[in-house]
């Protein structure tokens, strides 16, 4: 598991390129690999698994001091791939794609499967601590309830569909869900915002091999920006922005965690306040 320390303001805003994508950008997608990256920004932990050819086991990295992963965490899923299987103890939780699983602590076991390898499973993965169980759940993609926003003439046509959060599936901290941007709209999160009291990770999927999004990050009057392909995601601290711009439509799964459990909290830039 790679650790990520916390960086200020101040060090970001000197940061070059390649430092920016090192404190700041995950890859996480390997065929038959689990990777896990852990943010001392509110302590979450990121991940991608992709069972191509074997079963993946979630391990107890020794940087937990923990019996089992979930011992003292709740954890996030998104399949993103082919259909997949998770198991956890005797219970299998068949998710297709855009489908979430919610695993409550306490959960011992997780073994991650594709239930055909010429279409391999892809699991995004975001857990935060817990200090309550909540019981472990699935949520289609169809029950999520999808809500559409924005215009075409703003480029920001798309649809948010909201799994873990307050009116859906239960949790101690963790909020999560995923935009699908529509053919034409490139922008997401526009005008953009902040939230000191939750980090927020964002994933980048659906993205075209040739194609990369232009997300925006740092302060709103000093932002910064990085390029990111399929399958990368996006450490943004509680002080940044997070703001994205496509060079064609894509999709994205946001998730936070920090001091409160509200969707809706957040501090609001306009646009022209934007440096």
């Amino acid at each position: 598991m790679e650790i990520r320390f916390t960086q200020s303001p101040q060090e970001t805003s000197r940061m070059n390129t390649e430092t920016l994508r090192k404190n700041f950008l995950a890859d996480l997608i390997q065929p038959d690999y689990l990777n896990l990256v852990y943010s001392h920004y509110d302590r979450i932990i990121l991940g991608g698994a992709c069972p191509k050819t074997k079963a993946l086991e979630l391990p107890t990295p020794a940087e937990l001091r923990a019996n089992y992963f979930l011992e003292r965490r709740e954890l996030g899923i998104i399949n993103v791939g082919g259909p997949g299987i998770v198991e956890t103890g005797n219970e299998k939780h068949n998710l297709n794609k855009l489908d979430a699983l919610y695993l409550g602590k306490g959960t011992e076991k997780v073994t991650f499967k594709s239930t055909d390898q010429s279409q391999a499973a892809i699991f995004y993965l975001l857990s935060s601590p817990a200090h309550q169980t909540y019981p472990n759940r699935v949520l289609t993609k169809e029950e999520a309830t999808p809500s559409d926003m924005g215009e075409l003439k703003t480029a920001n046509k798309r649809t948010i569909y909201k799994y873990i959060h307050a009116d859906g599936i239960k949790s101690c901290q963790l909020v999560m869900g995923l935009t699908v941007l529509s053919e034409g709209s490139v922008w997401n999160t526009m005008p953009a915002h902040t939230h000191t009291r939750r980090v927020e990770a964002y994933f980048y999927f659906d993205v075209p091999e040739q194609h990369r999004v232009i997300h925006f990050m740092g302060e709103p009057q000093e932002t910064r920006h990085l390029l990111v392909a399929n399958y990368q995601a996006v450490i943004s601290p509680p002080w940044s922005i997070h703001s994205g711009s496509g060079t064609t439509n894509y999709s994205f799964i946001w998730g936070m965690a920090g001091e409160n459990y509200v969707y809706t909290d957040m501090d609001a830039v306009p646009i022209v306040e934007l440096r």
